[in-house]
């Protein structure tokens, strides 16, 4: 058995960034950025007011009440042509381009209007409530870097910097593969010794919100001949990924495929849940084994799948941060395998996260996973850890997850 550590280097290892295609800026969200993206204009263009009042010469209103002659108006989208020379004033709105001559604006609440004049009663202060050229960004500035994951701001600030289309890096295709007589999929006829398999459904969405695009392939048969034939409908994927048939019984078929029709890396790591846990290549194509045990399977999709699709997309691939939180019951000692228990995490009055392993962590219950907070990782040989003492988590702080 390998560490966990040293699989997922192999893994990622043997993945490279993929290729960049170009989307419509609104269709960008929550795709990988290929390339920066640079301002294509200044915003503001030119100076602009930020408050509805009058545009005005400071030094006319140094010392109040001060009337003027307002000689124009300027809305938004349609500044004043002319220029403001001393002692007049144009009404303006905001968002609307300061006129020549003027370098303030007055608030209107701060003015009274008579006919063709106006009256400032309160003194601003010079450029005050003027939004200068580029205050926002300027042409050719760098507003988003390249291998960001793009979010509603973004999307905005791209729009606002001119960028109909963006150059994003291409969504990984994961063939995702079940294998076992035993399994049907939701809904279909249920045989008298078989069980409903959420795996392909449960990782094609947590593909999705990794930013992938799932190919769910079917449920292969524990025969070779049937399950060559699907693991061929991975062609032109960038990852298959399988559940099931990666340990060492008669009916685990899939160590059996990588040995003749491909390559096999590994096949046991040192975890649990998820020991059998295999990579390896088909036909060019990488393939990660996973467990057919459901927990085991998502599991592993957090460890391995998630940090391998990050690499595919060109961002920083890394198993998920842990953080320190409170033991709230006691662990027996560990043994040579490194644990992952489900964990509810919750927040004492002191603020600390407080992790409460489930007395009970069958990996065939799947219901504990989503009830989890988390979970509480526990090294290779871990002694045995009593309430109040500190340990490393894994929050479920993803939404896809």
């Amino acid at each position: 058995m390998i560490p966990v550590e040293e699989a997922l280097a192999k893994i990622l290892s043997s993945l490279t960034p993929l290729g960049a295609e170009e989307v419509s800026v609104e269709a960008a969200l929550g795709r990988v950025l290929a390339e920066d993206v640079a301002a294509r204009v200044t915003q503001p263009p030119k100076p602009v007011s930020a408050m509805d009042g009058y545009a005005v010469k400071a030094a006319d209103v140094a010392c109040v009440p001060a009337t003027l002659t307002v000689i124009g108006e300027a809305p938004a989208g349609r500044g004043y042509q002319g220029m403001v020379e001393s002692g007049q004033a144009v009404r303006i709105f905001t968002g609307a381009p300061l006129p020549d001559g003027a370098d303030s604006i007055v608030i209107q609440e701060d003015t009274e209007a008579s006919g063709t004049s106006v009256t400032v009663k309160e003194a601003p202060a010079l450029g005050n409530y003027v939004r200068p050229a580029g205050l926002d960004f300027r042409m050719g500035d760098i507003g988003i870097p390249a291998g960001k994951l793009l979010n509603a701001r973004d999307i905005g600030l791209a729009a606002g910097m001119n960028h109909p289309w963006l150059r994003v890096v291409r969504r990984p295709r994961i063939a995702i593969l079940a294998t076992g007589d035993e399994i049907v999929r939701p809904g279909d006829p249920i045989g008298r010794d078989q069980i409903v398999s959420s795996n392909a459904l449960a990782l094609s969405a947590f593909v999705r919100g990794a930013g992938g695009e799932p190919l769910v392939l079917g449920i292969a048969p524990d025969e070779m001949d049937g399950l060559t034939r699907m693991i061929a409908g991975a062609r032109g994927a960038d990852l298959l990924v399988t559940t099931g048939g990666a340990s060492v019984g008669d009916h685990d078929l899939i160590q059996t495929v990588l040995g003749e029709a491909g390559s096999l890396d590994f096949w046991k790591i040192a975890m649990r849940p998820g020991k059998p846990l295999m990579f390896g290549k088909i036909n060019d194509t990488p393939v990660l084994g996973l467990p057919g045990n459901p927990v085991s399977s998502m599991v592993c999709a957090l460890l391995f799948l998630g940090p391998a699709i990050a690499r595919l997309l060109g961002q920083a691939a890394k198993g998920p941060e842990t953080q320190p939180a409170r033991l709230a019951a006691d662990l027996k000692p560990n043994d040579r395998r490194q644990d992952y228990l489900r964990a509810t995490l919750t927040i004492d009055a002191d603020g600390t996260m407080l992790a409460t392993p489930f007395a009970k962590q069958d990996s065939s219950q799947f219901s504990l996973l989503t009830k989890a907070g988390g979970l509480l990782v526990r090294p290779p040989h871990d002694p045995a850890r009593k309430a109040g003492e500190i340990v490393q988590v894994i929050p479920f702080r993803d939404s896809y997850f």
